[in-house]
């Protein structure tokens, strides 16, 4: 049936895809644990300083599993945290060889291989990301070379496979760089501040679809929160 009314724009962080990627030991999983109403898919270790809700994944089936009974809403959580997506697109990737009995999805036919992990790492991700909570997907960052009309250009991206990377940065309303900041102190001495970058740029990926943020702002979730609901969503970019 198509719609008689506009779809209204949603308005709370716990509606809307982040990525959040940087550094490893930044704060990410930190920033990530503070909606008191947060669940984590911990498909790596790290987690252990921290006081949260979490469902530990070693295989895509577990992933699976845990996403059907978020499905069912018998929960009081509103924000999924998938920390590390890069761990679960690993485990995709064994969950297919071993469905086809192979080693590598490479020994599949042409592009197959590639092609089935792909599709069904979209199709769990677009699922979680369709359910009514917030979904975070946590990664670290790396610096890779890319080749442009001008010529070579290095980028700090997450450290997911191409392919994995476009279908995550296709599907999340925010890229949130994890950085570290430097400058000098009135005593000549330097000073770090860890902070997010949220808008696109030549040196790194980030991006912010509401528009409701500034292009940096502390690794602090209340400081954050603080920003990302003063924001006019009126400004947002596509």
């Amino acid at each position: 049936m198509l719609p008689t009314a506009k779809t209204p724009p949603r308005d709370a962080l716990a509606d809307l895809t982040v990525l959040v990627y940087g550094p490893t030991k930044i704060g990410k999983s930190t920033w990530c644990s503070q909606p008191g109403d947060a669940l984590f898919l911990a498909t790596e270790a790290g987690l252990n300083s921290l006081e949260v809700f979490q469902s530990p994944i070693g295989t895509w089936e577990e992933l699976l599993a845990a996403c059907a009974e978020i499905g069912k809403g018998e929960h009081t959580f509103k924000t999924i945290v998938l920390d590390t997506v890069d761990n679960a697109y690993r485990m995709c990737a064994d969950y297919i060889c071993a469905k086809f009995k192979v080693d590598h999805q490479s020994d599949l036919a042409y592009g197959k291989g590639y092609a089935l992990v792909n599709n069904e790492f979209h199709r769990v991700l677009n699922k979680l990301a369709l359910l009514p909570y917030g979904l975070f997907l946590v990664s670290h960052s790396v610096e890779r070379e890319f080749e442009t009309r001008t010529g070579k250009v290095t980028r700090i991206v997450p450290t997911l496979p191409e392919k994995a990377r476009q279908i995550v940065l296709g599907m999340v309303d925010m890229i949130l760089f994890c950085d570290l900041e430097t400058s000098a102190g009135e005593d000549g001495k330097t000073v770090v501040r860890r902070v997010m970058r949220t808008k696109p740029s030549a040196q790194y990926e980030a991006g912010d679809r509401t528009g409701r943020l500034p292009e940096v702002i502390d690794l602090d979730y209340t400081t954050f929160l603080a920003a990302f609901t003063a924001g006019s969503p009126a400004k947002a970019t596509k």
